[in-house]
């Protein structure tokens, strides 16, 4: 009898890990918010995780990530509702490809990550418009400050831009 094995390299390893940390994080999101009185999903939460994804993992688990977790929180908690969900779905998985398409295109990775944090968010926002005047979703345009956004679209483009600039 021939049986083929195969064994997972450290990348594969990693990023499994890796995903049980984002979805366990993404799943206590609300109780560390209340735990520290500190509205933690500020941080954008969801793209945190995408974007050390894309710093330490691979291309492939990003997209896993960037399709999972918001389907993974609204399973658990209803939250955010089925549209949204799908919309931040899209929109980190947008995320993912606008980076990978211009990453080539630059020498450092901040002006990728920084147009495809904008790019993503301003798709975002277009499609949300639209559902909100359908009816399709019931609730304002914008829930995270502008600023508090543009703060952390800095900060995850620096992060992508030091760890590969070493």
């Amino acid at each position: 009898m021939n049986t083929t094995t195969r064994t997972l390299d450290s990348l594969q390893i990693r990023s499994i890990i890796f995903d049980i940390i984002a979805i366990s994080f993404i799943y206590f999101v609300p109780t560390i918010s209340h735990l520290l009185s500190l509205p933690v999903y500020l941080i954008e939460p969801m793209r945190l995780m995408l974007i050390l994804a894309l710093v330490h993992t691979s291309k492939q688990n990003a997209y896993i990530l960037a399709l999972t977790m918001p389907l993974f929180s609204f399973l658990l908690s209803a939250h955010p509702v089925f549209p949204k969900m799908l919309l931040i779905t899209f929109e980190l998985s947008l995320n993912v490809f606008i980076f990978h398409l211009l990453v080539s295109k630059f020498r450092s990775t901040f002006v990728p990550i920084l147009i495809s944090i904008l790019g993503s968010k301003v798709i975002y926002y277009l499609i949300k418009f639209g559902l909100i005047q359908f009816a399709i979703l019931k609730s304002g345009l914008i829930s995270t400050p502008i600023l508090i956004q543009a703060v952390m679209t800095i900060i995850f483009s620096s992060y992508l831009f030091f760890f590969y600039k070493k």
